[in-house]
């Protein structure tokens, strides 16, 4: 099994994930967005999977820079938007054996175990 974390170092949630996976030494690839984009197909198959409402980084200067037409936006038109600025995507993404299993870092350490390490 193989996970890898995408996200930007800087983020407390990234942070927090890093951690919990260290606490229990769950290896994994990690991938910073800004040294190295998702490519328009990965952001695809995170939208195909999780849905652009779940990955907005609705918190993010990027997102609220955006026009108001955001509210009408397809999940085609934020791919888009997504593959073109990464700030936008909710953090961190991770992937196991290079299919999306998770977006953001909320839940019950339970649900982690489950999603992540089994």
């Amino acid at each position: 099994m193989a996970l890898t974390v995408y996200g930007i170092p800087t983020c407390g949630t990234v942070k927090k994930a890093r951690k919990w996976l260290g606490d229990r030494d769950a290896s994994y690839d990690w991938v910073d967005f800004r040294s190295q984009p998702p490519t328009n197909a990965q952001v695809e198959a995170w939208v195909g999977a999780f849905g652009a409402k779940a990955m907005k980084n609705t918190s993010s200067g990027a997102y609220r820079a955006l026009p108001a037409e955001k509210k009408t936006w397809s999940d085609a038109e934020w791919t888009e938007h997504f593959a073109a600025d990464p700030m936008l995507i909710k953090r961190p993404i991770i992937e196991r054996d290079g299919t999306p299993i998770q977006v953001g870092f909320r839940g019950s350490d339970d649900e982690f175990v489950a999603r992540l390490l089994s």
